[in-house]
Formats: structure tokens, sequence, C-alpha cells
């Protein structure tokens, strides 16, 4: 697989995620819900002002932190793809990478930018964001926080049983965690990877004995 295509399959994912941020941030209010399929499949508008899961770290030095650690992380994945190309690693390794690279890059706009960019998108009202706002957007460079809105309770409303260790009688919920579809990137291209591990580097090792 030749550079060219490689960037053309990065630039596909990062228009597809960033179109669907850009449309839930200017449409749905924060906590805003609809239904995709039946009540397991949702769209759900949420922030995330942290790393996965909604953590924070640091305050506002710690978001300033993991972004600029996110940018390096990106610069040095840009040399590292570079690298498997002229290498002409496996085709599927590479699709691999460039999934977890473009799922990084897409989250990276979002800290870095969308607080210049957008309004603030207010909890539980009418009101949605706008881009471009006159008064300026809601957060200063690198404070940007990153848009979520797929959400699959395929469980919801049930409990652990009264036996079990430590949850015992607590509220239970699978799936709960809300992504994005550069989540969906980067989770694709690392379980792949993992799956198909000794495929991607077979070849590899056979050629290296020869």
């Amino acid at each position: 697989m030749n550079g060219k295509k490689v960037t053309l399959f990065i630039l596909l994912i990062l228009f597809i995620d960033q179109a669907i941020k850009f449309y839930i941030k200017l449409n749905y209010f924060i906590g805003e819900e609809h239904s995709i399929i039946g009540s397991w499949a949702r769209l759900h508008f949420v922030e995330n002002e942290g790393m996965a899961w909604g953590l924070k770290f640091g305050g506002g030095l710690g978001k300033i932190a993991l972004t600029l650690f996110r940018l390096i992380a990106v610069i040095w994945g840009t040399f590292l793809i570079k690298g498997f190309i002229e290498k002409k690693y496996h085709n599927g390794f590479i699709i691999c990478v460039a999934l977890i690279y473009a799922g990084a890059v897409g989250n990276l706009i979002d800290s870095m930018f969308y607080g210049l960019i957008f309004e603030t998108s207010v909890p539980y009202t009418t009101m949605v964001a706008r881009v471009f706002p006159l008064g300026g957007g809601y957060a200063p460079f690198l404070h940007g926080r990153v848009v979520d809105m797929f959400y699959f309770p395929i469980i919801r409303d049930a409990h652990f049983p009264t036996w079990f260790p430590i949850w015992g009688g607590e509220e239970f919920e699978f799936f709960r965690p809300v992504f994005n579809f550069a989540d969906m990137a980067i989770s694709t291209g690392v379980i792949t990877l993992f799956v198909f591990q000794n495929r991607f580097f077979k070849e590899e090792k056979i050629t290296d004995q020869a």
C-alpha cells in the first residue's frame, strides 16, 4: 500500500469523524439523546474534557499537557507510518496503524480547536452551539472538549444479584461508555492488530529466516 492511498484513507476517517461531530455539536444540546435502533443503540451528546471515559487530568494545566502529549504522539506516528510504508509492511498492519492514527488526530482536533470555533453547549435546554460565534469560542487554544455521541446500552436498568461481590444489588448497565467515530477507529485498529498479529508479521518472519 502506497503513501497516497494511506493518506486518502486517513483523510476519509477524519472527514467522517469531524462531520459527525459537527452535526452533533450544532444540532444537539448536552445530554440530548435519540434512538438509532430500538433502545440499545442511541445518539447521546456528551463532551469529554479529559482522557477516555471522561476522566480528567490536573485541571487546566493537565488539559494542556494531555493535548500536547497527543500532539507529540501524532507527530511521532506520522514518521512511524511513513517508515512502515517504505519498509513495505503488511497492508493489513498499515491499515490498522492508519485507523489508530486517524482516530488520534480526530480527537486531537477537538482538543486543539473546538474551544476556539464553537460556542459552549448548554446542558438539557433547547439551546445548541453555534460555530464561529461573534464573542469567540468557549475555551482557548488546546482547551477544547472532545465530542462523544455513540451510546449502546445493550443491557439497561438491571441490577447485580445481592450475593455478587462488591457490587451486589447495585445498578448494572452494559455498555455504559459514550464514544465517537475516532474512538471506534482506534479500537478497531487495536483489536484487529491483536487478533491478526501473527498473520501481519508472518511474511516478515519468513523473509528474515531466508
